[in-house]
């Protein structure tokens, strides 16, 4: 091989040099083309990431809004818990205040006659050959073959009080 000669070199300067600028223009456009490749890739991963930060707030508002329902949830059914048992409570006093009451009636000077008045009732109510008998806290029971009626005190104040559960319940919704 031998080289070119002298002249070549002279020669081939201009073309050297054409190929040395289309070398750097290339060069310059393909780095350009990575910056802005580069710049893109990296807007789009700040707007994913802006994307994927926002879910994760959003997500996490989410189940904190869900964990505070459920706790705000379980309170609420705790309280009602509390308030039921209370008036559940304040209702079987009274139910034992009514029927201490009511067996109390027999030390009135006027049970003699009550009596009468609840034995009359049995008869009325079963007929005049119902046995009636006091009963050990007050008041009377009368039956007649199958049929029984219960006047004792207890049963009345029971029954007195049943029929003004509305107006006692009322006492806890006030």
């Amino acid at each position: 091989m031998t080289g070119l000669p002298r002249l070549s070199d002279e020669a081939l300067a201009p073309v050297r040099a054409s190929l040395s600028a289309s070398a750097a223009q290339q060069a310059e456009v393909v780095r350009m083309e990575a910056r802005e490749q580069a710049h893109r890739i990296d807007v789009e991963a700040q707007e994913q990431a802006g994307r994927s930060i926002a879910a994760a707030v959003a997500e996490g508002r989410a189940t904190a809004r869900t964990d505070a329902d459920l706790r705000s949830a379980r309170v609420r059914r705790e309280a009602q818990g509390i308030v039921l048992r209370q008036q559940d409570a304040l209702r079987q006093m009274l139910q034992r205040q009514v029927r201490d009451a009511a067996v109390g009636l027999r030390r009135d000077p006027r049970y003699p006659d009550m009596l009468a008045r609840l034995t009359a009732e049995c008869h009325t109510l079963l007929g005049p050959d119902a046995i009636v008998t006091e009963h050990p806290e007050g008041g009377v029971v009368g039956e007649s073959g199958s049929r029984r009626v219960d006047l004792s005190l207890p049963t009345l104040a029971t029954r007195t009080l049943d029929s003004m559960m509305r107006e006692v319940s009322e006492l806890w919704t006030r």
